[in-house]
């Protein structure tokens, strides 16, 4: 009797165990990841008095043309806020669109997933302060990670804009171009933010 007990348990073990090496945590051609990204930034210098905040949210969709690569569209909203020894000085918004390409390149073991992404967004801006309003079109690379909690819910945690282009009209005058590099480099990148999501793999 002993023996069909630990045979049984044994038997339970190692099915369990397969059950668990099956697991598919990773994207595979014709997956679809709807993710949704919040991103955030805040600066206090008091030697000037200056205070800068930003909070960014982002949802996206991304279709998976192979394990490794995909493309998507994502919407986002901006909103940013300065102020100089307690006087607001800017106060603005920016919505945009856009589409991205993104590349896994590497897995850091089974759940963790790096990748590298770049994207074109529509932008539309305005400063209520100064009563400002712009229009244009960004360019970006940022890199990123996955970790796949279950094998549908992902989180999502990723450096945006490392590597910047935009050029913006401001309504009544010319348009203003910018470029930017943010990681520990040579050029300032005010867009450049950290950001924070969870997705589902459907």
């Amino acid at each position: 009797m002993k023996k069909v007990v630990l045979s049984a348990v044994a038997l339970l073990a190692i099915t369990f165990a397969n059950a668990q090496d099956a697991k598919d945590f990773s994207f595979s051609q014709g997956d679809v990841l709807v993710e949704g990204n919040l991103g955030f930034g805040s600066t206090n210098d008091k030697n000037s008095e200056e205070k800068t905040n930003t909070f960014s949210i982002t949802p996206s969709v991304a279709y998976f043309l192979t394990d490794k690569f995909a493309v998507g569209a994502q919407l986002g909203y901006t909103s940013n806020k300065e102020e100089v020894a307690g006087v607001d000085t800017e106060k603005g918004s920016i919505f945009n669109a856009g589409v991205f390409g993104r590349y896994y390149f590497l897995d850091l073991g089974q759940r963790f997933k790096t990748y590298a992404d770049a994207g074109v967004d529509f932008v539309s801006g305005k400063d209520d302060i100064n009563d400002v309003k712009a229009n244009g079109v960004g360019a970006g690379v940022g890199i990123g990670i996955n970790y796949f909690i279950t094998e549908r819910i992902v989180l999502n945690f990723a450096l945006r804009n490392i590597i910047s282009y935009s050029s913006a009209k401001i309504d009544g005058g010319e348009s203003v171009s910018e470029f930017g590099f943010d990681l520990n480099g040579n050029v300032s990148n005010p867009f450049s933010a950290a950001s924070f999501g969870v997705g589902y793999k459907f």
